[in-house]
């Protein structure tokens, strides 16, 4: 990045970052607990009114309070993702009705109603019956390995979903595609902050989970700042939490990202904690300027909306070793070796 792009860039984060502390301040004087409505309220969500009574809309206090905690560095994450072109919605402004993203409960994983509009626009000339039978197969999980679900998962994400159904009489088979890698426009980029999800007896709230046409493709976890003993470790930790207790929303995920203050690392479902690794480079060419933070170089490297796609369609690969299955990500040595010393002093 030459000199003038990055002062225009950093200009626009700048703009991006008190325009979303306003948010941020009056939402936290204005909904306790991150935007969980407490016993006895209603929700708002898509639209729809739901009671609260069933206990699928309270978070644990333990949840909100660490989530509370936790709030002071996201607005420095989702600064880069409006930088970058992604739609940056609060909790709070969806249970309150402002914003509908087609989620009818806490339980939905998948943004149904951005999901069916964004395979319109994909796949323009095929028929509600097609893209009807597209969302049945990609939401409809088969059996508790969220691992071969995910796996499933990634094939209909990089090599089509075919599908069969009935048009005027006919049996079709047909092939619809979830992105559209030839005009970037056509998806849906989304990151909610964050994101309450209730599976059976468990509530957690992700810090942020990152769409992509209504599919949960990233989850980002950040570490309390004010724990002078945290580490990489105890995101890494909190994921696996995730994992074990709301599974549903790792049958589609693609990276996993733990941020602690500037610092930032990346590694996928089955990465271990010291696999997790910081991005070194945004474009694969240059290395940032210095200042530059993990966090910045890691989100507009990993989740640019091209590059994004580049590395979910090319760079995850899963391998199988007898029973098990490993998802690993193809880092490319520039992206992920450490700074040359001479590099640093360059513009």
């Amino acid at each position: 990045m030459n000199s003038p792009q990055l002062k225009k860039t950093t200009a626009k984060a700048s703009r991006v970052t008190r325009k979303l502390r306003q948010r941020f301040d009056f939402k936290q004087s204005a909904m306790p607990g991150l935007g969980v409505p407490l016993r006895g309220s209603k929700l708002h969500i898509g639209g729809a009114s739901v009671s609260d009574t069933l206990h699928i809309c309270v978070a644990s206090r333990r949840e909100r309070r660490e989530a509370s905690l936790r709030v002071a560095i996201i607005p420095y994450a989702l600064t880069w993702f409006e930088v970058i072109g992604y739609t940056v919605l609060l909790e709070p402004d969806i249970v309150l009705g402002k914003h509908q993203i087609g989620r009818s409960s806490y339980s939905d994983v998948v943004l149904y109603q951005r999901l069916h509009s964004a395979l319109q626009k994909i796949n323009p000339k095929k028929p509600d019956e097609a893209i009807a039978a597209a969302i049945y197969q990609v939401t409809c999980t088969h059996g508790s390995d969220f691992l071969e679900n995910n796996r499933r998962f990634h094939k209909f994400l990089t090599d089509g979903v075919q599908v069969e159904y009935l048009y005027n009489e006919e049996i079709v088979n047909d092939k619809l595609w979830l992105i559209d890698t030839s005009n970037l426009l056509n998806n849906d980029w989304l990151a909610i902050h964050p994101l309450t999800i209730v599976e059976g007896s468990y509530t957690h709230c992700p810090d942020v989970v990152v769409f992509i046409n209504g599919l949960p493709l990233a989850v980002i976890v950040s570490i309390q700042l004010s724990d002078e003993q945290a580490t990489f470790k105890e995101g890494y930790q909190r994921i696996q939490t995730y994992c074990q207790q709301i599974p549903k929303l790792f049958d589609y995920n693609t990276f996993l990202v733990i941020i602690y203050g500037n610092r930032a690392r990346v590694g996928t479902l089955t990465s271990d904690w010291q696999e997790f690794l910081p991005w070194r480079t945004i474009d694969g060419e240059d290395f940032p300027a210095k200042g530059a933070t993990e966090l910045e170089v890691l989100i507009q490297g990993i989740f640019d909306k091209r590059r994004f796609l580049e590395q979910v369609l090319h760079l995850i690969v899963f391998e199988e070793n007898g029973s098990s299955i490993s998802k690993k990500l193809l880092r490319r040595p520039f992206c992920t070796t450490q700074y040359p010393k001479k590099s640093l002093h360059k513009g």
